[in-house]
């Protein structure tokens, strides 16, 4: 049996139990922030840049109120942070750490649940045919995409809205909002191929375009992920509005 007084010096180097309750209860707090589904499409969003609530709510579905208070508790959780423009308030990431949380947590969720991958095959319309189709035959690395893009060898398509495009972009990137592609497709040279993308792996915009582009005639594939991932790997991105 140990002595008394060793016992007891073995018990104070765990610390005082309450203090490392409050600890984990204070990391908690990230974890439930996370714990919404429509708080986690916010933090998708806002991985494209800063965005107006009038703007995040719409883009996610949301009311104005509904929008405001999932972004509050992003916010107590420091996860995002609030610029006031007049009577506007634009909420952006705190951080590319967060960006990254969010990206692993994707990750996470996709590996260990059988049902989210379901989900997301589902969403993005890459089961069945598609899932069986070579990788190549859809899709772009991004080291393979920034080598024939600086080679003037294809044509990068962002397919994101505008104020998506204007916060942060490829290089050289063409901004076609999805909606708008049908309509400017005189726009893309003839004969090049044409590489689209868009948020992030979880984002259907690129497909779409894919898609399109193909039943028209155009030689097309995707970014194997989108601008997300991009950042996250430490490629270069301009600003800006297309001129």
């Amino acid at each position: 049996m140990l002595p008394t007084v060793f016992h007891r010096s073995l018990e104070d180097g765990m610390g005082d139990p309450g203090k490392k309750a409050a600890l984990f209860e204070q990391l908690a707090r990230v974890g439930k922030a996370l714990g919404n589904g429509k708080r986690l499409e916010l933090l998708d969003l806002l991985t494209q840049g800063e965005r107006s609530v009038e703007n995040l709510a719409a883009a996610a579905g949301l009311g104005l109120s509904t929008a405001s208070a999932h972004l509050q508790v992003l916010k107590r959780a420091g996860l995002v942070t609030t610029r006031r423009d007049g009577t506007r308030i634009h909420y952006d990431l705190a951080g590319l750490d967060v960006a990254r949380l969010y990206a692993q947590l994707r990750t996470v969720a996709g590996d260990r649940l059988a049902e989210v991958e379901r989900a997301r095959e589902d969403y993005l319309g890459t089961g069945g045919a598609l899932a069986g189709e070579d990788a190549g035959g859809r899709e772009v690395r991004r080291d393979e995409l920034l080598a024939r893009a600086e080679a003037g060898e294809l044509t990068v398509l962002d397919v994101r809205p505008p104020e998506e495009y204007a916060a942060a972009h490829i290089p050289g990137a063409v901004s076609i909002p999805l909606e708008e592609l049908s309509a400017r497709l005189a726009e893309l040279p003839d004969g090049q191929e044409v590489v689209a993308y868009c948020r992030g792996a979880w984002c259907v915009l690129a497909h779409e375009a894919v898609d399109l582009l193909r039943a028209r005639g155009r030689r097309a594939r995707r970014l194997e992920d989108g601008l997300l991932e991009w950042r996250l790997g430490g490629l270069p991105v301009d600003t800006g509005r297309a001129a």
